[in-house]
């Protein structure tokens, strides 16, 4: 395998709604695109960080700088040995996964177009189709939840997943759990609450949630260990989860029992895999979780989705759940609660590139 050009685009896109969560809300996105050349194929990735570091140390800006400056000059024009040897040359950078994913995972959407397979296909995955959950951010009114809610429900979705945050939380919950009985749900609070408010979440285990994900610190398992061990309600861990060793620590000390894979926050479809496995050995299910992608990004989701431990619904919603109009061809579409895998090589989705060109308001090009 060898990269013979890169090129790196940025394009804003809007939110059809603003996304509130704990920490903030958004509606407009600046989003990264990479297209790497080689090998006489093109393929496609996207960075998934965030215009502010509220959810990691990494944003748009942050990654922007480490791709341009440190990682495509470097990788480039050399020849790899795969996908998991093309950051070998950048070894040495400390962190920056999501940067790191951006060229890893499109590594692997490169790898599969050689093979003429599908990047579901290419990275192991089996499952087809994919079920799919949808997330909601904060509403300011139960009547206002209650009516998206309800909304998903019709559309079919297998799981809804809730944010909360203090004074949105217990009671919003049980008033949602008493008009939808049956409704799967999680709560998501991203890092609002402290150990101190262990008595107020163990109040949720009488609603019977799937999971209640990263309640307590961004970077904690210590605390996470302890909370596990005083609620029923199993504890599902996200931005703590960044490598293999962060899994360790958190299976060691008891931290959770469920662990999000988002292949862009952990540096990609290497390091999800094995998060995967050691899961799947321990017997503990997986869900991959989404960071309001392009459709770029949701294709490579989807294939990871496709590996076998993937037994919850992830948060791999409909192109239209986000934007009036995605940037890939065909758009992704939930059909009773299930996106269907691509099948064409690569990530099986064509990129809209007239459409890119026109959002794209700066690039970097390698090669």
């Amino acid at each position: 395998m060898k990269i013979e050009r890169a090129v790196l685009r940025e394009i804003p896109l809007r939110l059809r709604e603003r996304f509130e969560i704990s920490s903030g809300s958004m509606q407009d996105r600046r989003i990264l695109l990479l297209t790497m050349e080689g090998e006489g194929v093109e393929a496609w990735s996207e960075c998934v960080a965030a215009e502010s570091p509220s959810y990691s140390y990494e944003t748009t800006d942050t990654a922007w700088h480490i791709l341009t400056e440190f990682i495509l000059p470097h990788i480039v024009g050399r020849k790899a040995d795969g996908p998991t040897d093309v950051l070998s040359p950048v070894d040495w950078i400390r962190g920056h996964g999501m940067a790191k994913a951006a060229v890893e995972m499109g590594a692997w959407d490169m790898a599969a177009r050689m093979d003429g397979v599908s990047l579901a296909e290419k990275i192991g995955g089996s499952r087809r189709p994919v079920p799919v959950g949808v997330s909601i951010g904060i509403q300011h009114t139960d009547e206002e939840l209650h009516e998206k809610v309800a909304g998903y429900v019709a559309e079919g979705y297998k799981r809804i997943k809730i944010k909360i945050k203090p004074g949105r939380d217990v009671a919003m919950l049980a008033g949602l759990r008493e008009a939808f009985p049956d409704v799967p749900f999680m709560a998501d609070a991203n890092s609002a609450y402290t150990l101190a408010d262990a008595p107020r979440l163990k109040e949720l285990d009488a609603l019977k949630l799937m999971m209640i994900e990263q309640p307590l610190r961004y970077d904690d398992f210590l605390e996470h260990a302890r909370l596990q061990e005083r609620i029923e309600t199993p504890v599902c861990l996200d931005e703590s989860v960044k490598s293999e060793g962060d899994l360790a620590l958190a299976l060691e000390l008891g931290s959770c029992r469920i662990v999000n894979i988002k292949p862009g926050r952990v540096g990609g479809f290497a390091t999800s895999r094995n998060i995967h496995d050691v899961m799947q050995a321990h017997g503990l299910p997986v869900w991959c979780g989404g960071m309001l992608e392009s459709g770029i990004g949701r294709a490579h989701n989807v294939a990871l989705a496709t590996l076998p431990n993937f037994v919850l619904p992830g948060d791999i919603s409909a192109s239209r759940r986000y934007w009036a109009q995605d940037v890939v061809d065909p758009e992704f579409e939930v059909v009773d609660g299930t996106l269907a895998v691509p099948d064409g090589p690569g990530i099986g989705v064509e990129p809209d590139r007239e459409r890119i060109e026109a959002l794209t308001v700066r690039s970097a090009v390698f090669g």
